[in-house]
């Protein structure tokens, strides 16, 4: 049995789970509500404040679905709970970061602002603090949705192996190459 699949999900107090009959999953909660389309061959049982998923067969394709629903739906009940966060670092002399509303306006080296429009379930905030690189705050309670548009961010001006220049997550390290040598 899947060791991911088999761990039952706990649901806290203020969280709302319904399972219709086509097997649609809605989880409601303070930050927002989610909802999750879940194959026919898993079966989501909710027992008391636990919620239970189940495959029918041991088939190849079941025990990989089993341990995808398990973690979108853990994911699904953390986000309207909780919530997710992610931070990125601008690393670069002029690279820049401001944000007001939902909208992400970056300078980056380019010969013009990079202007993003963000979905409105993702909460914005920029920091500058001087000696330190800027950072952009993404708060969300959709972990899906964070996620691709801070790849999205991120792929704007990906870390370059010499400086380390660029937009990279909070802790990431970046393998750095030594370069050209000088001629002895």
């Amino acid at each position: 049995m899947s060791r991911i699949g088999k761990l039952p999900i706990e649901v806290p107090a203020g969280v709302q789970v319904t399972i219709s009959d086509k097997n649609l999953v809605t989880v409601k909660g303070t930050l927002g509500e989610l909802y999750q389309q879940v194959d026919p061959k898993i079966t989501i049982k909710l027992e008391g404040n636990q919620l239970l998923v189940q495959r029918s067969s041991n088939e190849q394709d079941d025990r990989a679905k089993h341990g995808l629903y398990r973690s979108l739906l853990a994911n699904m009940v953390k986000g309207v709970s909780e919530g997710f966060t992610t931070v990125q670092e601008l690393i670069g002399v002029g690279y820049k970061a401001t944000g007001t509303g939902q909208t992400l306006e970056l300078a980056l080296g380019y010969s013009h602002n990079i202007v993003m429009e963000l979905p409105k379930e993702i909460i914005l905030e920029t920091t500058a603090v001087k000696g330190k690189a800027n950072t952009i705050i993404l708060k969300s309670y959709d972990k899906q949705l964070l996620g691709q548009v801070a790849s999205k961010i991120r792929s704007l001006r990906p870390p370059e192996p010499y400086k380390g220049k660029g937009i990279r997550f909070q802790g990431e390290e970046i393998k750095k190459k030594a370069g050209k040598s000088a001629a002895s």
